[in-house]
């Protein structure tokens, strides 16, 4: 492989896992800031949830901005709103302030979201956009291996505000990155056809795409779980099962990993099985391990080890299913790739938010509602793939 594509997926996924790592690092410290800012663990999910909220609803600006101007100005846009953000959370005095300076955090990190996946599509289609998507993975999921992590060095070295400051750097330093190592990929006669109007029609055109729709919401509750496990992992694994921070972030890492590993096999796969086919597979390997993790715990079996072991292998059939359910999403979409990520990633992230929002009403202190949501969402993947992915189903040319 040459190494003009190795040198893009590091580019495009350092720049895609700027906002993750800025969810991932002050994972260790939810419980801290409640203490830090007397709040309840409610009040401190909501600013998660803002970050999700706002990372859905920004994409669908910036896609269509990056058809209509280009790729690189949204993303230094978005860059620079980020890091405004992340001081503003350094400095926050409360919970309601922590809150409202999330939501600009994520309205800024949605721009590194959605951007680079519209790159992939400007550069490849079919298994070369898989590896390239995979690879992408690979980076991009290198923060929630590392982020806790560090997060937790942090936050014993000093507190939880540093982790906003740590990621302000980074955030600069992806501008400089930005402007040294990634050429633009869509040139201005392909602009000339991109206009708002255009992105408007193009909404609606693909709202009307079962097929799209599908394939957009089996990757949206497959990332759904991951994000209820987010959301109430470092609560359950630290407050109930008794683990450090530190502990906590190495077995945040451990399911990170699986995911990882996994997602790295994507190309050969596909070149081997085709790309429907691996999809189909993967959900039912994903949804399998996920309601069986539920149903143990149901029946009494509370013990950490058996719920991460299942996870551990659940999560890593998930890492098959995300990248290949987005190629196949965006491949007949080229014209309007910009747009066609930036609905995707806001009706996954909105979808996301939801799930965790429906998770944090059961919150009881047990891992039971935690890994309720992942199971409902795990389900619900696997009752839309046999609906969008069904061997009835017309393929995409793969």
């Amino acid at each position: 492989m040459p190494i003009h594509f190795f040198r893009i997926a590091l580019v495009l996924g350092l720049l895609q896992a700027i906002g993750p790592f800025a969810i991932d690092m002050y994972l260790p410290a939810l419980p801290s800031i409640g203490a830090s800012l007397g709040a309840s663990a409610g009040a401190v999910q909501a600013s998660l949830m803002a970050f999700f909220i706002s990372l859905g609803l920004g994409q669908m600006v910036y896609g269509p901005a990056s058809d209509m101007l280009g790729r690189k100005p949204p993303l230094y846009f978005g860059l620079l709103l980020f890091a405004v953000g992340s001081v503003g959370c350094a400095l926050a005095p409360d919970i309601h302030s922590l809150v409202v300076w999330r939501f600009i955090q994520g309205l800024g990190a949605c721009a590194g979201m959605v951007v680079p996946r519209a790159v992939v599509r400007d550069l490849h289609t079919g298994p070369e956009a898989a590896r390239l998507m995979a690879l992408l993975t690979l980076v991009f999921s290198v923060s929630p291996i590392l982020a806790p992590l560090f997060g937790s060095f942090l936050i014993e070295w000093s507190s939880w505000r540093a982790v906003f400051w740590a990621v302000t750097v980074a955030a600069l330093l992806a501008i400089v990155l930005l402007a040294t190592s990634l050429e633009e990929t869509r040139s201005a006669e392909q602009r000339q056809g991109s206009s708002l109007r255009g992105a408007m029609a193009g909404y609606a055109l693909l709202l009307r795409d079962g097929h799209f729709i599908g394939l957009v919401l089996i990757g949206g509750f497959g990332i759904s779980s991951f994000f209820a496990y987010l959301a109430n992992s470092s609560f359950v694994l630290i407050d109930h099962y008794g683990l450090t921070p530190r502990q906590y972030s190495y077995a945040f890492a451990a399911n990170a990993a699986s995911f990882i590993g996994m997602s790295q096999l994507t190309g050969r796969l596909v070149n081997r099985f085709g790309m429907l086919p691996l999809v189909r597979a993967s959900v039912v390997g994903y949804a399998g391990f996920m309601l069986l993790a539920l149903a143990l715990n149901l029946a009494g079996l509370d013990q950490l080890w058996l719920m991460l072991g299942l996870l551990f292998v659940g999560f890593g059939f998930l890492g098959l299913v995300l990248p290949t359910s987005s190629v196949l999403a965006l491949d007949e979409h080229g014209a309007i790739a910009g747009t066609a990520s930036a609905l995707m990633g806001t009706l996954q992230f909105m979808t996301g938010a939801a799930v965790m929002a429906a998770v944090g009403l059961f919150v009881d202190g047990t891992a039971r509602p935690m890994l309720g949501g992942i199971a409902g969402a795990a389900l619900i993947t696997l009752l839309l793939t046999f609906k969008t992915l069904g061997r009835s189903a017309q393929p995409t040319g793969h």
